[in-house]
């Protein structure tokens, strides 16, 4: 009989998760530059209209739309240029006048310079210009958005493009949510450094605690307070894990979550008064793998040990569940998605997160990979993607890389 799994896909376990997990409340204020992948905490309202006045969208001339009915040369009475006042439209005259800059008072249109002959000091319309319609490459004050209105909302993650949105109304420094506070432990005797000794055949040398670090590193948002291993050890690992989740946010786990004698993380979570939510989804690899929320909204995400494993499991759960601690709106966004080239014949009745390596826009191809030990596949891959149960065919499915 298959196993009965609390969540049928990835998705609605995250989704379970996440509308029991807190998102931070505290408040860092900082310089807008240091703001970079952090979490509004306000909305930025702009101080005054954008743009700021009437501007022309292209080089040209200003006109009264009168002009246009005018066969002979028009005198050209001055100029505005970007950065200075506009230029007075003199009676039966235009104004040459450049891309940005304010278009003077009574100007209906703005002809663009190609639709013109230019002659000394004066200009005439080619037939294109007199199709012109009133407002013609102009830019209405306020049409971006007007003084007063919200243009960028609380729990928006920021980007430079977000920076430049803050810099043209004047928003030079923010408050955003303190980055989130994450604890890795990794487990198992047989796991350790062994930086300056050769390991024996039974010994693993600890590349969890690299590769979830690593994974988290680049979310400005998401700081790790804490990297641990732990040995296989009931009250041990009580006491560690009940350090960690008093000081942080959440708490990372790889090992410990299967089935076996020495498997105590499931039970250590209920001993702390945590929810396991899942235990167990229809994935590979990965199918171990525990979700769990304290009372106070902080997560416990239980890894399977094996590396392939702890390292998917990380990019396709952790991840999204703490950006939605971080405060961030649209913390579980569309993927990317990608074709597999050379896919071959085979499928899975389960979620299968397959290690590919990308091969062009839009396409990649699987790393072939002898399990979830298998380290050297994982190292040659960029990422991976979520085929469903039985499903191999020439659809693009969700990639997640590893940036």
């Amino acid at each position: 009989m298959a196993p009965k799994f609390a969540y049928d896909n990835p998705s609605a376990a995250i989704a379970a998760i996440a509308q029991r997990l807190s998102p931070v409340t505290e408040t860092d204020s900082l310089d807008a530059i240091d703001c970079v992948g952090r979490v509004l905490r306000e909305d930025v309202v702009a101080d005054r209209d954008s743009p700021a006045a009437d501007v022309s969208a292209m080089d040209g001339y200003a006109i009264r739309m009168a002009d246009l009915r005018r066969s002979d040369s028009i005198p050209v009475s001055g100029e505005s240029v970007p950065g200075q006042p506009p230029a007075k439209l003199q009676p039966s005259a235009v104004v040459r006048i450049f891309t940005g800059a304010l278009v003077p008072d009574g100007c209906e249109a703005v002809i663009k310079r190609e639709d013109t002959e230019e002659l000394s000091g004066a200009i005439r319309f080619l037939e294109a210009a007199r199709q012109a319609k009133p407002g013609e490459s102009i830019r209405r004050g306020g049409e971006n958005a007007a003084a007063g209105t919200s243009v960028l909302a609380s729990g928006t993650r920021l980007t430079s493009a977000q920076l430049a949105t803050m810099a043209n109304f004047g928003c030079y420094a923010a408050n955003v949510y303190r980055a989130v506070r994450v604890a890795i432990i990794t487990t198992g005797d047989e796991v350790g450094m062994f930086a300056e000794q050769q390991p024996a055949a039974w010994q693993l040398r600890n590349s969890n605690r690299f590769s979830l670090a690593a994974l988290l590193r680049p979310q400005t948002s998401i700081v790790v307070e804490h990297v641990d291993h732990c040995r296989d050890d009931r009250e041990s690992m009580t006491a560690l894990m009940n350090e960690r989740i008093d000081q942080c946010d959440a708490v990372l786990m790889t090992g410990g979550v299967s089935m076996g004698d020495y498997d105590y993380v499931p039970d250590v979570v209920q001993q702390l008064g945590g929810e396991v939510i899942f235990h167990g989804l229809p994935i590979r690899p990965g199918k171990p793998i525990l979700g769990g929320v304290t009372k106070s909204g902080k997560l416990i995400l239980g890894l399977p040990g094996n590396p392939v494993s702890a390292t998917v499991g990380c990019r396709r759960f952790a991840i999204p569940m703490l950006r939605k601690q971080s405060g961030q709106r649209d913390w579980n966004a569309p993927q990317t998605v990608v074709r597999l080239e050379q896919a071959g014949s085979k499928t899975l009745p389960l979620h299968w997160l397959r290690l590919v390596r990308m091969t062009g826009h839009g396409r990649a191809t699987p790393v072939i990979s002898k399990g979830s030990g298998d380290l050297v596949s994982l190292g040659h891959s960029s990422g991976f993607v979520e085929v469903p149960p039985g499903r191999l065919d020439e659809e693009a499915w969700p990639y997640f890389d590893w940036a």
